[in-house]
């Protein structure tokens, strides 16, 4: 008889899904590597906490390189800057830092001062947590001398880098018939991730031929304009011309992938939008927020391809890039079928802008 126990502790892919919940919460997590270092979330920090934290030793803000560029402040380690924070600094201060929002009203934040020395890992670590999380991209860290606080996360540095950057595992939970009014008949999959991220979706429509190259479609999720219509973008009328073709061609696979506003979230994606109403393109409010052009993970969608049983795609898409993302991961496109749809006075700026500086072919 084997008497060995069986492990009831999380594993790394479940401290780092808890990790995330934990700075969306506003509670720090401890992260290991050289040394011990607390890192929260800006965004959910709350007076108390931040309190707490300036106790514990000198606070350092973390913000990406596009941030840091906007606020004039340089960045030693190239994609990230570490930012000293004042003694006495409030957590207004800190949120004006992070948060784009007032810049206009309020454009002198500085002068600020950078770290040259010292290791980024434990920041870059922190920023990309703050990323999966759907948070802004700014994290207040502070070195932990004494022991850990009861109940927080604890990750390692190296390893959490490495796990964030690794494409998730994907599992099929669930699959049924489904009659649609643009595709006809139809049978939606769901897939779940197993670093507890969100589900992606398939629509595969009519009777697919696992031999052939079949006509696909990669389509982000976009709540403003897949469900309410939005005007500002093409989305809600590319998902729909991509599905009646479809429908017309007698087969086809829809990608659905939650990645709402090019992978920055849907509460960062209105953070853009409000930028954008005051006259910063769709490029360059991602860029003032800390996020790149796109945040994207196009992995995903070669990867449920593959459980799918396809290799080979004829894609719809006027994104030359998801082309490239989906070749360089097994996925063979033997076509780049043009999708134009939805331009309107209230998005030809938008669009422009992801012909100009995003390279769509349009």
């Amino acid at each position: 008889m084997n008497t060995t126990p069986l492990p009831l502790g999380p594993t790394p892919s479940e401290r780092l899904n808890r990790a995330r919940a934990d700075l969306r919460m506003g509670l720090p997590v401890v992260l290991n590597g050289e040394g011990a270092i607390l890192a929260v979330a800006v965004e959910t920090l709350s007076p108390d906490r931040l309190a707490a934290l300036a106790q514990l030793g000198p606070l350092t803000l973390a913000l990406t390189a596009r941030r840091a560029e906007t606020l004039k402040a340089r960045a030693y380690d190239d994609d990230l800057a570490r930012i000293c924070v004042p003694k006495g600094a409030d957590l207004r201060w800190l949120r004006a830092l992070a948060d784009p929002a007032d810049d206009l009203m309020t454009p002198m934040k500085g002068p600020l001062q950078t770290l040259r020395e010292g290791p980024s890992g434990p920041a870059r670590t922190a920023l990309a947590l703050a990323k999966s999380a759907h948070l802004l991209p700014a994290a207040l860290l502070v070195p932990l001398s004494g022991p850990t606080p009861e109940g927080l996360t604890t990750l390692q540095t190296g390893e959490t880098l490495t796990a964030l950057a690794a494409q998730a595992s994907l599992a099929p939970v669930a699959a049924a018939r489904l009659p649609m009014a643009a595709a006809g008949m139809g049978r939606l999959h769901i897939f779940r991730p197993d670093d507890g991220g969100e589900e992606h979706y398939a629509i595969e429509v009519g009777a697919p031929d696992r031999n052939a190259p079949v006509l696909t479609r990669l389509h982000s999720a976009c709540f403003t304009g897949d469900v309410l219509g939005s005007l500002k973008c093409d989305c809600g009328p590319q998902l729909d011309a991509a599905l009646t073709q479809m429908g017309a061609a007698g087969a086809g696979i829809l990608l659905y992938l939650n990645q709402e506003g090019r992978g920055i979230g849907l509460a960062n994606k209105m953070r853009a939008y409000s930028l954008q109403d005051q006259g910063f393109d769709t490029v360059e409010a991602n860029h003032r927020l800390g996020f790149e052009d796109d945040e994207r993970d196009f992995r995903i969608g070669a990867g449920i391809l593959k459980k799918l049983g396809f290799s080979a795609v004829r894609l719809l898409t006027n994104n030359p890039a998801k082309v490239r993302m989906l070749a360089a991961n097994g996925i063979t496109v033997t076509e780049r079928v043009p999708l134009h749809a939805g331009l309107s006075r209230h998005n030809a700026g938008y669009l422009a802008t992801k012909a100009a500086k995003s390279g769509h072919i349009l």
